[in-house]
């Protein structure tokens, strides 16, 4: 184990592509070892079951972590039809198995069309939220089930991949807070025969793409050097917020933790902050007056691929 002498201080993202039968624990530790980087955290777990991105943020922009916790979610889901299973996915026990009917395009497309838009979801038992003071899950394992509020989610977007006579194949695009395997619970239900998640990938996050991300069996046989080309700068995390251009002047209030008014800044919402020459800050927000505050700043300011390692 390296010692914390050893480490190094990086800011940025690096993309994963996480494999199936790994935590996103264990693949967040793997990443910080490679990378020997101080400060590391992922921004929203994977089930084992699951594969897909992983966005891992370190140094300083673990300060923007929050930002890819909450925005828009794409995976690919396999559903399998007629077992249902304790968990909702196929690591689970098997509660029932019923038989399937025929399926054609048209009646999967008629089932899928109920959950598209905003939709009403039960948070499954097997979660990580919150009831009294204890995980969700620990309580399902106990045996113990108990009342969960219904939240509001939307599906942005429900296609149909492939289906054959026991499973169906899904693109799904949904807000923050969709559990998939709930989705498949519901899906199956409406078909009239149950179901669970057989496969789960996800394949985007906000803007950010599995097509760009890298897995550990290709990390780990690269040099350090090379490792450290992966790490993508902060400001690829809140890419789609719009951009403010700050004066040297301004700059210097904003560091201070002062609000300013930039001229032709956004009338309302979340912001880019940058310092010239174009040194990305942190994110502010625009008050009711116009004045942009400063609300995540960071400290490592960075021009693209200058300055990652500190």
């Amino acid at each position: 184990m390296s010692r914390y002498s050893d480490l190094r201080s990086i800011d940025g993202v690096l993309l994963l592509d996480k494999a199936p039968g790994m935590t996103s624990n264990a693949a967040l530790q793997k990443v910080k070892r490679l990378l020997r980087a101080k400060k590391a955290g992922h921004t929203g777990s994977l089930d084992p079951l699951a594969s897909g991105l992983l966005p891992i943020c370190l140094g300083e922009a673990t300060k923007l972590s929050g930002f890819l916790l909450n925005t828009d979610k794409r995976y690919r889901v396999r559903v399998r039809l007629g077992v249902t299973t304790l968990t909702g996915d196929s690591e689970g026990e098997i509660v029932e198995t019923r038989p399937v009917r025929s399926l054609s395009e048209d009646v999967l497309e008629q089932v899928l069309a109920r959950f598209r838009g905003e939709n009403l979801q039960v948070p499954p038992m097997y979660s990580a939220l919150k009831h009294e003071g204890r995980r969700l899950y620990d309580l399902a394992r106990q045996g113990i089930e108990v009342e969960r509020e219904a939240r509001r989610i939307t599906i942005y977007e429900l296609k149909l991949v492939n289906f054959d006579s026991s499973s169906v194949e899904l693109d799904v695009a949904c807000s923050k807070g969709t559990y998939i395997r709930t989705l498949a619970e519901d899906i199956g239900k409406a078909l009239g025969c149950g179901g669970h998640v057989e496969m789960l990938r996800r394949t985007g996050v906000s803007d950010l793409s599995v097509a760009d991300a890298h897995t550990l069996y290709h990390m780990e046989s690269l040099e350090a050097d090379e490792l450290l080309k992966l790490v993508l700068p902060m400001d690829r995390i809140v890419v789609d917020l719009p951009a403010v251009q700050l004066s040297e002047e301004l700059g210097f209030y904003m560091r201070r933790g002062q609000a300013v008014l930039v001229p032709k800044a956004p009338l309302q919402g979340w912001v880019r902050l940058y310092a010239k020459p174009s040194v990305f800050m942190g994110v502010g927000e625009i008050l009711d007056d116009g004045r942009v505050a400063p609300r995540r700043l960071v400290k490592a300011a960075q021009d693209e691929r200058r300055d990652l390692v500190r």
